[in-house]
């Protein structure tokens, strides 16, 4: 991790602001273990209330089994979220003593890692789409197209009793080298639903690993504070509960995603472009991020702008096209999941900026007439098609000086794609994250963030089921989530204190 050793001694302000004193280091134990107990009430509670195989050895058929149904899933239920609301509460804590720079970057990676470990061991949280991957995985390896059919053509009941519904006839909407590396899980776990989760989550911790090393560097480039930045990616909740505890494939994403984007920022262009590839080969959403670097590229070369532009450009071009055809070929597919890239947009959730103003919408005109609720939505999102299309180009243009801007634009561009698209996932937020962590933040964004991130488990049950709708607990939600915003900048908000709480 560069040069920091873990201490707060660490004095990078913000462009402007005076270097603040060195502060005492001090290791928060308590923040720590606070954060442990409620990543270990996230896996007990988990094993009833979360989406675990049908089929389950340990929670199908024992004495536990009862977790699962009735009451006894309605306690796991709570479990899940007492564990979640300690998390976040040591997550803030620790934030506080990041902001004041009595907590260095050590720490906050013990911190993580005392997170992150027990969810290594979580049936699926908050999500099914694991199972969908393994499906996905499974029908590459049986010798169909993963990109023309759904988990239905295959023979075991096992791999497709445990997708959601709602995707069973859904092919893939993943690159290859994601089609790759699922097909090799399946081969060593086979119909092992338990097995294949664990695995396919250890796979994804290779872009933790990326994460980790590209910290230091994005720091570097772009003014942020290194303490800050692994506190925002590496130990928040949209990372260790939704792309860990999930598992979700764009951990890989962002992990090549960052890292070649460092190689790119440190004049590395062809092994920066490749791993960057190599995410688009993952998830297409990466894609955003290299029209931006070819313009970092481009201010690294002496010619002409526009010629410098145009050698960036094919060189570019020319990596991407070996790196994807390389792992095209690896994996045994072909093109075809390019027209699957939008199969989330058959999902409808008010966490999209267009979706939710067409309900919206559709609420206010069905006063008076009766419209269709499909038909009001899909125009909203074509025009927050339109609207994103607008933001992405103008982003890009503006980053044609290259340089640490190119990147901090390629961040708004990604946020802008997951808040614009026609569906929006609270994991989606992090392909932004991935590098905006490196940028300086003033603590009131970063309370901002901190109340968005708490939210973010809200959207969906514990196993998977969208609570979008269930008004009731979308207002407790929110009220929770700005307790927790302004707790960063305002410790005890609601003064229950008797003295101040210190680690």
């Amino acid at each position: 991790m560069g040069a920091d050793t873990g201490t707060a001694t660490d004095t990078v302000s913000a462009p402007g602001e005076a270097p603040a004193p060195p502060a005492p280091a001090t290791t928060p134990v308590r923040t720590i273990v606070l954060g442990t107990v409620g990543s270990v009430l996230l896996l007990l509670g988990g094993l009833g209330a979360a989406a675990g195989a049908v089929d389950d050895p340990i929670m199908s058929d024992s004495v536990v089994s009862w977790l699962r149904y009735g009451h006894g899933k309605m306690l796991s239920t709570v479990v899940v979220y007492v564990g979640f609301v300690l998390m976040v509460w040591a997550w803030v804590r620790l934030g506080r003593g990041v902001l004041a720079r009595r907590v260095g970057t050590r720490p906050v990676l013990v911190a993580a890692a005392c997170w992150t470990a027990p969810l290594l061991l979580a049936p699926a949280l908050f999500t099914r789409d694991v199972y969908s991957y393994l499906a996905q995985g499974a029908i590459a390896l049986a010798g169909f197209d993963p990109f023309k059919v759904g988990p239905t053509v295959l023979d075991s009941t096992a791999l497709i009793e445990n997708v959601h519904p709602f995707w069973q006839d859904t092919p893939a909407p993943y690159g290859p080298l994601f089609i790759l590396l699922i097909k090799g899980t399946v081969w060593l776990t086979g119909t092992n639903i338990v097995a294949g989760v664990l695995l396919t989550r250890l796979t994804q911790l290779v872009g933790l690993g990326l994460l980790l090393w590209a910290l230091p560097g994005l720091v570097r480039h772009l003014g942020g504070r290194l303490p800050v930045a692994a506190w925002m990616v590496l130990a928040g909740p949209l990372t260790v509960v939704h792309l860990v505890g999930g598992p979700h494939n764009d951990l890989l994403m962002i992990g090549f995603m960052a890292a070649g984007t460092v190689l790119v920022l440190d004049r590395h262009h062809i092994s920066g472009i490749a791993l960057v590839t190599l995410a688009v080969a993952v998830k297409a959403s990466a894609a955003v991020a290299l029209p931006f670097l070819v313009w970092v590229w481009a201010g690294h070369l002496s010619s002409s702008r526009w010629r410098a532009f145009a050698r960036a450009c094919a060189g570019a071009l020319a990596v991407f096209g070996v790196v994807f055809a390389a792992v095209t070929v690896l994996a045994g597919v072909d093109l075809g999941w390019v027209t699957m890239v939008n199969a989330s947009s058959r999902l409808v959730n008010w966490l999209s900026v267009p979706t939710a103003v067409g309900e919206i919408l559709h609420g206010i005109i069905g006063i008076a007439v009766d419209v269709p609720r499909g038909w009001v939505i899909t125009v909203t999102r074509l025009l927050g098609t339109a609207l994103l299309v607008f933001v992405v180009v103008r982003q890009w243009w503006r980053a044609r000086e290259g340089g640490p801007d190119a990147v901090r634009r390629a961040a708004i561009a990604l946020f802008a794609v997951a808040l614009l698209s026609p569906t929006m996932l609270p994991w989606y937020l992090t392909w932004g994250l991935a590098l905006a962590a490196g940028l300086a933040w003033k603590p009131r964004q970063l309370a901002v963030f901190v109340g968005v991130s708490a939210f973010m488990v809200a959207p969906y049950s514990a196993d998977g089921e969208t609570l979008l709708y269930v008004w009731p607990w979308m207002f407790l939600a929110i009220a929770l989530s700005v307790l927790a915003a302004v707790s960063l900048v305002r410790p005890d908000p609601l003064r229950w204190a008797i003295r101040p709480v210190r680690d």
